[in-house]
């Protein structure tokens, strides 16, 4: 196993983004659509915060149907993206390595860690799963 392989070998590069305006229901279908569970939230290239399916799948909804257009318009009447993102986020430097983005997520409750460069703009994205099937290739 490398044990220095860049993390800029692994990370995923063609990110879908939103911004923080944007409504929560555009980001579910957002996620829904592609299969994603991490979003990153930014602002022109700088990272503001993330957004995950388990954020949108965490908040109570009693009272409303199971119709996506009535769920869609109690998510968006009741919550703004920027309440629901995380912003306090743990990111790794484009220079860093698979080692050092195992570390972080080892560490943490999440399971998207974002990769930034020097000036922490947005450049790519690490997950767990990526992780995971770096280390299924290597045997």
């Amino acid at each position: 196993m490398k044990r220095n392989e860049p993390i800029t070998h692994l990370m995923t590069t063609d990110l879908k983004t939103v911004h923080a305006h944007q409504k929560v229901s555009d980001v579910r279908k957002i996620m829904a659509d592609n299969g994603f569970h991490h979003v990153p939230v930014v602002s022109g290239d700088k990272l503001l915060g993330i957004i995950s399916a388990s954020d949108i799948l965490a908040i109570s909804v009693q009272g409303v149907g199971s119709d996506e257009r009535e769920m869609d318009a109690y998510l968006d009447h009741q919550f703004s993206l920027e309440s629901l993102m995380h912003k306090n986020l743990k990111t790794i430097e484009a220079g860093g390595t698979v080692r050092d983005a195992a570390n972080v997520l080892a560490e943490g409750s999440f399971h998207a860690l974002p990769v930034v460069d020097g000036s922490g703009k947005l450049t790519g994205m690490v997950t767990s799963t990526d992780l995971i099937r770096y280390l299924r290739d290597q045997y």
